[in-house]
């Protein structure tokens, strides 16, 4: 089975502790590669994940051999900010303090972005002029195919309508030029230069790298120019500035990341209106008086008024009044549930016409709300199996164009000497090409291919109720061929009744017989004894407490009942304490024919008699067994029942295979089996004897109805306890594989195309060069059509029959 997610920070598992480290500074793929291998090579660390769309590490380690201070120092050395989470937080907090963080770093990047585009047109208009200026002083036309482009064209407008420009001084263009400049890269691009610097300090190289450089190379050859124009002029060379391509390539990078950082705060928008569901204030009733309260003053066990229309502030359970309640936010479900007493409603849904009292249960981080929330941050804080190759490749991508630049300029300047061109000439020409190639190249799009995909396609499944639990399990699904299904609760309902009673002869009442039966079941965590208990108090029977109970997975229950000894399951467990069962083996067999549970009971040693439950299918499970079929997978049906009543279920539901009358271990070893024959195997259960087929299973599915022991080793969660939502599952798996796969196909495409062309590949051919400032809007649009292909996700919607579609479902 694949990763089950992260515990909360500060919890253990096993040796190991688990903390998540905010990490500041990471802006490409390199950045997050680099800060990955430098915790994974730290002793003690067992694992560690940087997320480059969260901007954090979280790492398993053993708090034996390291501290949580030495994982924040190797941070810190790699060139990175860093440090200890300042107290513990819930989800909901921890998610608005990121989203503010979001909002934030977009409003800085949109405000910078503006300004260094309004400086970069300035910087533009007058670049005529000082062209005009550079272009002639050395009698020689200008080296910059573009800015030839810009004189003929522009040359006449600028006499026509702008004449006054033309009586500029030079030098004053030629300073204003350079201050100007030189205000735009300290303010609006010095996160590129610091960041640089560290990195380089570090002995390493990013994102940041190819543009410090690159724009850091343009400006002091811009500086040479403007100080010593007599230089270039002697060599034959225009004296040519490039202060616009300086600041227009540091405006097009800041638009592209504020572009991608607006793009980002859209994948986590479904985490973000989770979030936003958690009323601010709750009306509780202490000492007979209702007052407001802030909703992190609410205790469990406090009386909470919920008025027609509220949104409900905590979980709890209806002492009071009845309502129906919207839980589409929880279940995806737009069809209002019923509640009434006893029943138990979630915080956050929404309360229908009518009007209860409750009493608040779970608050704070253990409330259903928080604890989705919570999953959903550790999902989208995984990695999918996919990105490693883009990790590979981002390891070594920034060294490998700097020494392609290197190689650009080198060819260039070859070219143009060995065809009789100036030493000068072909070294501008060489160096225009190799500021191309630095600014065009992008391990950005690379890094952000996979995480984006997995925060939009973890949310948009919350949407729908289908909780996964990370990325492994979301690339996992999509390769699943065959499903097993447990019945009970499952494909059934999971709530069954009792339909029968039978008494092997014994003097014992029906009555009786319920009662004990129904005092050792209460101990019970299991469906069937549920329906036992529910049974016996429907027919005001007075239950006492067993003791000694013992439940026996995939055969029933033992204790000892008010003195008596007690056995009820199967006839396998009858038979393990020595009661023939088959005095009743006719009635078994008859019950079993309606698709009926026989339980038979044994007590002090004698057979006594049987109960018959049945627990009928989901109203959804034949739909949604076809539609898995019809996606081109195996399913089959695992349970412990009887093989008759098994068959029966199954034919209701569609299923064409049927195992019967396994234990625990049994369902393991029919799931090691099935992979065996080379399948991917998805289990689907929600009891606590499905648990170990789950955990061995590579996609282990939990409907969210279940026990909190299945829920746990699920990598998937059905909150709305819907077999549909695993074919909705697989679904989104297949789609969100497509657009990973696309968006690596583009980040690497756009990289493998686009630098040849900056070095110069179509000049020999087409007299094409391609502009720095060009090749920075190439740059920046490559990240955005990354994050914007993802969101393309935020439309996914299951696919269900019309009937299914009319009914809410």
């Amino acid at each position: 089975m694949t990763t089950a997610a992260p515990p909360a920070p500060g919890t253990s598992r096993g040796a190991a502790s688990h903390i998540t480290i905010p990490v500041g500074g990471m802006t490409c793929a390199a950045c997050q590669s680099r800060v990955q291998r430098a915790l994974g090579k730290v002793d003690g660390v067992q694992d560690a994940t940087v997320n480059l769309m969260l901007n954090n590490a979280t790492v398993l380690f053993d708090p034996t051999v390291v501290s949580p201070q030495a994982l924040v120092d190797k941070i810190r050395d790699t060139g990175y900010e860093a440090e200890i989470p300042k107290g513990e937080k819930t989800s909901l907090e921890a998610q608005d303090e990121n989203e503010r963080k979001q909002d934030a770093e977009f409003r800085a990047l949109r405000l910078r972005a503006i300004v260094a585009g309004l400086a970069g047109a300035v910087a533009m208009f007058f670049s005529m002029p000082l062209m005009m200026y550079t272009s002639h002083i050395a009698g020689a036309p200008g080296n910059d195919p573009l800015m030839l482009w810009q004189e003929r064209a522009f040359t006449g407008w600028f006499v026509k309508y702008v004449p006054w420009t033309y009586a500029i001084p030079p030098w004053v263009l030629l300073y204003g030029g350079l201050v100007l400049t030189a205000a735009v890269m300290a303010w609006a691009g010095r996160h590129f230069y610091t960041r640089a610097w560290a990195a380089a300090r570090h002995g390493a190289a990013d994102m940041n790298t190819l543009i410090a450089v690159g724009t850091g190379v343009a400006f002091i050859y811009s500086v040479v120019a403007t100080v010593a124009p007599g230089f270039f002029a002697s060599r034959g060379v225009a004296p040519d500035v490039y202060y616009e391509a300086v600041i227009l390539i540091t405006a097009f990078i800041l638009m592209g990341n504020a572009f991608e950082a607006r793009a980002k705060r859209s994948t986590a928008s479904a985490l973000r209106a989770l979030a936003r569901l958690r009323p601010k204030t709750a009306r509780v009733v202490r000492g007979g008086v209702e007052t407001d309260l802030d909703i992190d003053d609410v205790l469990p066990g406090d009386d909470v008024v919920v008025r027609p229309g509220e949104r409900i502030p905590v979980d709890g359970v209806i002492v009071s009044g009845a309502s129906d309640v919207d839980e589409s936010m929880l279940t995806g479900e737009s069809m209002p549930v019923a509640k009434q007493l006893n029943d138990v409603v979630v915080g956050g849904t929404i309360n229908g016409r009518g009007a209860f009292q409750m009493r608040a249960t779970t608050v704070g981080a253990d409330s259903v709300l928080a604890r989705i929330v919570q999953l959903m941050r550790d999902a989208q804080g995984s990695r999918a199996p996919i990105q490693a190759m883009a990790d590979r490749v981002s390891a070594v991508f920034v060294p490998t164009v700097m020494v392609l630049a290197v190689v650009t300029f080198g060819i260039w300047y070859l070219a143009l000497t060995a065809n009789g061109a100036s030493a000068s000439v072909a070294a501008v020409r060489g160096l225009v090409s190799a500021l191309a190639v630095l600014i065009i190249a992008c391990p950005c799009a690379m890094g952000l291919a996979v995480p984006t995909a997995v925060m939009v396609a973890t949310g948009r499944g919350a949407e729908f109720g289908v909780l996964i639990k990370g990325g492994e399990a979301l690339q996992r699904a999509g390769d699943i061929t065959t499903v097993v299904l447990d019945k009970t609760g499952t494909v059934t309902e999971g709530k069954p009744g009792v339909t029968d009673v039978v008494r092997a002869g014994s003097t014992v009442s029906d009555d009786e017989l319920l009662r004990l039966l129904g005092s050792l079941e209460r101990s019970s965590e299991h469906p069937l004894g549920d329906a036992i208990v529910r049974h016996a108090e429907s027919r005001n029977l007075t239950l006492s407490r067993a003791e000694s109970f013992a439940a026996v997975p995939g055969r029933g229950a033992t204790g000892v009942v008010e003195g008596h000894g007690m056995a009820a399951g199967n006839a396998a467990l009858l038979a393990d304490w020595g009661v023939d069962v088959a005095p009743l083996a006719a009635d078994a067999e008859r019950v079993t024919a309606e698709a009926k549970t026989p339980v038979f009971i044994a007590i002090d040693g004698e057979l006594a008699g049987l109960v018959a439950i049945a627990d009928p299918i989901r109203r959804t499970s034949r739909d949604a067994v076809e539609r898995l079929k019809a996606m081109g997978l195996d399913v089959v049906m695992l349970t412990g029942d009887h093989r008759r009543t098994a068959e029966a279920i199954a034919r209701q539901a569609g299923i064409p295979r049927v195992v019967a009358e396994v234990l625990p271990d049994g369902k393991v070893a029919e799931v090691q089996r099935l992979q065996g024959e080379g399948r991917v195997v998805a289990m689907v259960g929600d009891g606590i004897n499905d648990a170990p087929a789950l955990a061995q299973s590579d996609v282990g599915v939990a409907i969210g109805t279940g026990t909190d022991v299945a829920v746990e080793a699920a990598d998937i969660a059905l909150v709305r306890g819907d077999l549909h939502g695993l074919a909705d599952a697989i679904a989104l798996s297949r789609r969100t594989m497509r657009v990973m796969k696309q968006n690596l196909f583009w980040a690497f495409i756009y990289n493998v195309i686009s630098i040849p062309v900056a070095a110069g590949a179509l000049y020999p051919s087409f007299a094409l060069q391609l502009s720095p400032i060009l090749a920075s809007a190439a740059m920046a649009f490559s990240s955005v059509s990354v994050v914007t292909n993802s969101l393309r996700l935020r439309t996914w919607r299951p696919r269900r029959a019309a009937h299914l579609r009319e009914a809410g479902i």
